[in-house]
């Protein structure tokens, strides 16, 4: 399978990534905490279907030290007991976050409250704009049919 764009050979991309990935290093760097942060990016990668998304941040999660299990396990986040409630919560959020069109009501107040039980506003600014990020990368990689499985750690960062 080819990608319908490469985006690495277009002016155009090339500027607007800069700024792109830009804000991806903010987000890296910010409070939140790293393994919410990539249980974060899969959840989402996967309610989106986006491969290129999915085979990133598994393998970013398990590089960093997340057990197969519970990256096994994200997508049926609410049954299983090896989230803390804090991911738990960053997760429901990412649903709603992402889910709006389907949702119809957005993300509710309830599941905001239970983001803010357990972050701070600082963090909470990172896990909105992350979520908001990789809704944006997931689109894009699946309008250009990016092919997954060849990613390696570490690759764009």
């Amino acid at each position: 399978m080819d990608a319908r764009l490469n985006y690495f050979a277009s002016p155009t991309a090339g500027k607007a990534f800069k700024h792109f990935l830009s804000a991806g290093k903010a987000l890296k760097e910010s409070a939140l905490p790293a393994s919410t942060q990539e249980l974060v990016s899969l959840r989402v990668s996967q309610i989106n279907g986006c491969a290129v998304c999915i085979d990133m941040h598994t393998k970013e999660a398990a590089a960093a030290g997340e057990t197969a299990v519970r990256l096994a396990l994200v997508g049926a986040w609410r049954e299983a007991t090896v989230f803390t409630e804090a991911e738990r919560a960053a997760l429901e959020l990412a649903e709603q976050g992402t889910r709006v069109a389907d949702a119809a009501g957005g993300v509710g107040d309830e599941a905001w409250a239970r983001a803010a039980r357990h972050y701070d506003e600082e963090q909470l600014t990172a896990l909105v704009i992350l979520i908001a990020f990789m809704n944006t990368a997931n689109r894009l990689n699946i309008i250009a049919q990016q092919p997954a499985g060849d990613y390696q750690v570490g690759q764009y960062h």
